[in-house]
């Protein structure tokens, strides 16, 4: 089938069926990568719909990573390339220093909890949270947390799990999501493959900025994920009066649904400040346990308002209703354990003091570097981090580029997030004094 031919057989009289009729069309290969879709004037003309119709269902295709829109260039099918994805690259003999994993060496040792988790059988019908778990997570999640005597609890398959079926269950295709711009890779494919829109929130040292929250929300978004501390890739954390800021704006909006992401608890070195206030009407706290007790922990537990929480449920109802009792027993094992916790206290401090040797590194170097909260250091360079990542890549490192991170910000095309809390002394010195080299080289390249 031609490229004519599949333009031909577009059908629809809403955005959605039009959108959905191309996206068939994709999938049966009468699009290929790089075609072209009908300008919006002569869809509209064909199919005798409004011209805005066209545009929504552009704007749906594009949320959704199917088509590109290149302005006067038009909307192309996009290329059916990997997405990023966190973790170890496969097929490189390169030095991974990308993953944005925690070092296994820092995990607590689960042997011996495993023994003491087997018991009575869990049947269709029962509780869906473990009572021990449900005890002590009820404490973890009340610390900092203003609407905190109206919370219901919510055991998910992770923060990613939660997220996606928070959003799912408040939202539908299209509708306007504010994002942080750098932005956590799994919360753009979160929102890029449930239809959504994502809505660019710039991010500054002290998380969401103000005006880009308010932006938002004049732009009419119905949910904002936000992440109040170790924001992925930027290390920011959001302070008390920023987060006050956003209380006081979010306060005309009260059923814009939050969800907070706040990933790196138990190993921030943070205080925690919510942008939840306490009348706020539509509201989750997510805290999962994969970056201190191993990213194999698939449990996430989640806070929030009742009808938030039931909706929540339902969204897990038709499926496996409840996450294994075997975890979630693991996981109150190590939680409260004295070893295990012991363990993840001083992985906190491991990653903290690696991080901060590394940019006095670079900044010995000549490369100027700060230092942020979480498992990564998000190094700005005076170059495109690309042109450094390659000749990184020459000398044996596999780095990983801020524009796989961008909504919108081309800032970060000029940035690169480093994995190097487990580099002994040796490689560190050695990363710090090539990625000088290679921002020289990239430098005189560009200048010449």
């Amino acid at each position: 089938m031609t490229t004519t031919e599949g333009t031909s057989r577009i059908r629809g009289d809403s955005a959605a069926e039009i959108a959905d009729s191309i996206r068939d069309l994709v999938e049966r290969g009468a699009f290929g990568s790089g075609d072209s879709l009908p300008p919006v004037r002569t869809l509209a003309d064909t199919l005798h719909v409004n011209r805005n119709t066209i545009v929504s269902a552009y704007r749906q295709l594009a949320a959704a990573g199917i088509v590109v829109t290149r302005g006067r260039g038009g909307t192309l099918i996009a290329p059916r390339s990997p997405v990023a994805q966190e973790g170890f690259a496969t097929g490189t003999v390169l030095r991974d220093i990308g993953t944005g994993n925690p070092d296994p060496a820092r995990i607590p040792d689960a042997s011996a909890a495993l023994a003491g988790v087997v018991g009575r059988p869990v049947l269709y019908g029962e509780p869906v949270i473990d009572r021990g778990l449900e005890a002590w997570a009820t404490e973890w999640m009340r610390a900092g947390l203003a609407p905190a005597d109206r919370m219901r609890l919510t055991i998910t398959s992770g923060a990613v799990d939660a997220v996606e079926r928070l959003l799912a269950q408040a939202l539908t295709r299209d509708d306007p999501v504010a994002l942080e711009d750098p932005c956590f890779l799994a919360s753009i494919q979160t929102v890029r493959l449930g239809g959504y829109r994502a809505v660019a929130v710039p991010v500054d040292d002290q998380g969401m900025t103000v005006a880009g929250v308010q932006a938002a929300l004049e732009a009419g978004v119905r949910a904002i994920v936000c992440t109040p501390r170790a924001q992925n890739p930027t290390g920011a954390s959001l302070t008390a009066e920023r987060a006050a800021q956003l209380r006081a704006v979010l306060a005309d909006y009260p059923y814009v649904l939050i969800i907070e992401d706040d990933h790196f608890s138990l190993l921030s070195s943070q205080p925690f400040h919510s942008i939840i206030g306490a009348d706020h009407a539509r509201w989750a706290l997510v805290r999962s346990v994969s970056k201190f007790f191993g990213p194999d922990m698939c449990l996430a537990v989640t806070a929030s308002d009742p009808d938030t929480a039931g909706r929540l449920a339902m969204r897990l109802s038709p499926g496996t209703t409840w996450v294994s009792h075997l975890l979630q027993r693991l996981v109150h094992a190590l939680a409260t354990d004295a070893d295990a916790t012991r363990t993840v206290s001083e992985a906190a401090a491991h990653y903290a003091a690696r991080n901060a040797a590394f940019a006095r590194l670079l900044v010995a170097q000549g490369v100027p570097a700060s230092v942020g909260d979480g498992l990564n250091l998000w190094v700005e360079l005076p170059v495109a981090a690309r042109a450094v990542s390659a000749r990184l890549m020459r000398r044996g490192w596999l780095a990983r580029t801020g524009d796989e991170f961008v909504l919108s910000d081309p800032a970060a095309s000029r940035r690169l997030r480093l994995t190097v809390h487990d580099l002994d002394d040796a490689d560190a010195e050695r990363l710090a004094a090539d990625l000088a080299i290679a921002v020289g080289e990239a430098t005189a390249a560009e200048v010449g």
